[in-house]
């Protein structure tokens, strides 16, 4: 079984991770934690390269859009 890169708690500590888009045939626009953020991905591979280009990135806000029209977006606190 695979596990993220990064703890749970590390990712609390340092993002807003906010979902939007449609997931399951509804409209969701909410703020959600590691494990509602894994369950949208739904691939811990996938979770792992979007925390990825996160931790990498330099601004205050990264936007990932899956192309399942699931927008995911990373805000620096």
């Amino acid at each position: 079984m695979e596990k993220l890169n990064y703890t749970t708690k590390e990712i609390n500590r340092d993002y807003i991770i906010k979902v939007s888009g449609i997931y399951n045939e509804q409209k969701i626009n909410k703020a959600v934690g590691v494990k509602g953020f894994m369950e949208v991905v739904g691939d811990v591979a996938l979770c792992n390269r979007l925390l990825d280009r996160v931790f990498a990135c330099m601004e205050d806000k990264c936007v990932c859009k899956l192309r399942r029209g699931v927008k995911i977006s990373f805000y620096l606190h």
